[in-house]
């Protein structure tokens, strides 16, 4: 008998919301077709389960190693390779590209790009880097008088030591780099899509909500739903509260036209069991945690359904214009 109650069934049904009521737009970066609908919100009880969807088999390991990244505040994807994690690999390649166009550096395929960042430290220096991403802007907020914001730090501070306050909050979203806001030159070809973290505490549980201003509902949303569960996990162990709720604030929710048909296949299948996540007791600090103190258990999926990455959002300064 289907458990219509099972939390994953939150984000099926906004799937299907989607199908029956989105609008056609484009990226307009790629120009490939979605339909959307606007501001939806859903609500994970992190005593209950982890939401690690099932419908579909998520790649838990670029989840964690991702949020390791962000976590300890790099910026180059260089560990994100060395760890057989390509999820950012298209935005760096995007703009070594521009290079090539304008004749500064030799021509190279991604795969050979990659190879590089790989294998060449150097190259993965000059070339890997991708400015104002999440873990800088998380651990490294560039201030007007030249300091470097560590909100992060911050938030966990003030979690222990003023849980009552409201002001635990942490942004990626600043003017300075972003669109036709920045200086020429100075604008992200990328884009910033969760953008804003609020933490709040009440009765010793710690729950997080999460704005995300654009949400890739087949590949991207299960990622982020997953990897800020595991955020707010991973925080509450080092503030020493017990988890409460993660939710999930979406604007902009889509599904890109190559998706559609995963999509309805995976909205055919029952969810099972969500698994269980354990954050290790020797998680005190930001600064010792690790990848390897947090454990998966219990996690059954259905069989993975492939879909095509759109590299999508970013700036062009043709825009301007």
């Amino acid at each position: 008998m289907s458990n219509k109650n099972h939390p994953e069934y939150q984000y099926l049904n906004l799937l299907q919301d989607i199908l029956d009521n989105g609008v056609k737009k484009h990226d307009h970066n790629t120009g490939n077709g979605l339909i959307s609908v606007f501001g939806r919100q859903a609500r994970y009880d992190l005593s209950k389960g982890f939401p690690l969807f099932t419908t579909k088999k998520v790649y838990w390991n670029g989840i964690l190693t991702e949020l390791y990244w962000f976590m300890s505040g790099q910026t180059n994807i260089k560990y994100l390779v060395d760890n057989k994690v390509h999820i950012w690999d298209d935005y760096p390649y995007k703009s070594y590209v521009k290079r090539i166009e304008k004749g500064e550096v030799p021509q190279m395929t991604k795969e050979e790009f990659i190879s590089h960042i790989a294998t060449d430290s150097e190259f993965a220096k000059k070339y890997g880097d991708l400015p104002r991403v999440y873990g800088e802007q998380w651990r490294a907020w560039p201030a007007a008088d030249g300091r470097k914001i560590d909100q992060l730090a911050w938030v966990i501070d003030t979690l222990k030591n003023f849980p009552e306050r409201k002001h635990a909050v942490m942004s990626v979203w600043n003017p300075q780099f972003l669109y036709a806001m920045a200086k020429p030159g100075e604008a992200l070809s990328y884009p910033l899509c969760h953008i804003l973290l609020h933490f709040n505490v009440a009765n010793d549980k710690l729950s997080c909500l999460l704005y995300q201003r654009s949400a890739d509902m087949f590949l991207g949303v299960p990622f982020n739903i997953a990897s800020y569960a595991a955020l707010t996990m991973i925080v509450a162990k080092i503030t020493g509260y017990e988890p409460g709720e993660f939710v999930h604030t979406l604007g902009d929710a889509h599904i890109y036209e190559n998706h559609i048909e995963q999509v309805k296949e995976q909205i055919k299948r029952e969810p099972k069991p969500l698994p269980k996540l354990i954050v290790g007791e020797q998680v005190t600090s930001l600064d010792t945690f690790r990848p390897e103190m947090v454990t998966l258990e219990g996690y059954d999926p259905h069989p993975a359904l492939k879909g095509e990455m759109t590299v999508a959002g970013g700036f062009d300064e043709k825009d301007r214009k």
